[in-house]
């Protein structure tokens, strides 16, 4: 592990030097966050960024959209695709929320322990790994390492995981060989390597500013 851990921390830095230092988009607050990447899944940012600002313009307040009746918040949404099932999914997070803290705020968990954080955000309905490692990283800036398909793409060529390792196996074990300091640089920067070089189908390697660390070249 620990030559791992290194070999790691070296691809992290050639990353940074290739790419600079990413910056997100402005933090969101936790509750804001955690509905916008609902919204994510299954389609891409701008689809997901045009759902979450027709929900607000419709439902300016989340109490609105908690207590709205069920087919507004899905016609609100469809930009972001399976509306259907997302729609209804929010609404049942903002109850079950609403029916254990009493109030749309999660700013609590910031002063919880990182896995305290991470199991009482993942034990709603449609709430996994991914999205709930988005919302502490990006909005409460708690370590925590997302795997989206990029990453784990990208993460498994490398040979940084296990190739038969799944996803929600992923963000613990990347965790564990990633130093917390790197989760928000690393995430972006993979995502970035895999939507502009490391593509699924053909991937560019000898663009690929950390081909001489990668071990799926040697296998094209």
């Amino acid at each position: 592990m620990k030559n791992l851990q290194i070999r790691a921390l070296k691809i992290h830095q050639t990353l940074l030097e290739a790419f600079g230092e990413p910056i997100w988009r402005n933090p969101l607050p936790a509750i804001d966050e955690l509905v916008s990447t609902i919204l994510s899944q299954n389609t891409n940012d701008i689809n997901r960024d045009r759902a979450f600002e027709s929900l607000r313009a419709k439902l300016p307040t989340w109490e609105a959209v908690r207590d709205a009746e069920e087919e507004d918040v899905i016609n609100a949404i469809r930009p972001a695709g399976l509306a259907n099932q997302k729609g209804p999914r929010i609404q049942q997070v903002l109850r079950a929320i609403t029916a254990e803290r009493g109030a749309l705020n999660l700013d609590f968990l910031a002063g919880l322990p990182i896995e305290e954080a991470r199991s009482w955000l993942t034990k709603f309905n449609g709430v996994g790994p991914k999205t709930a490692a988005i919302v502490l990283c990006f909005s409460l800036n708690m370590p925590a390492f997302p795997v989206d398909t990029h990453v784990y793409r990208v993460t498994g060529r490398l040979g940084l995981r296990p190739e038969k390792m799944t996803v929600e196996q992923a963000h613990p074990y990347l965790e564990s060989v990633f130093p917390p300091e790197t989760y928000y640089a690393g995430h972006l920067n993979f995502i970035r390597l895999g939507r502009e070089i490391c593509h699924a189908r053909k991937p560019n390697c000898p663009q690929c500013p950390i081909n001489k660390l990668c071990e799926y070249k040697d296998k094209t």
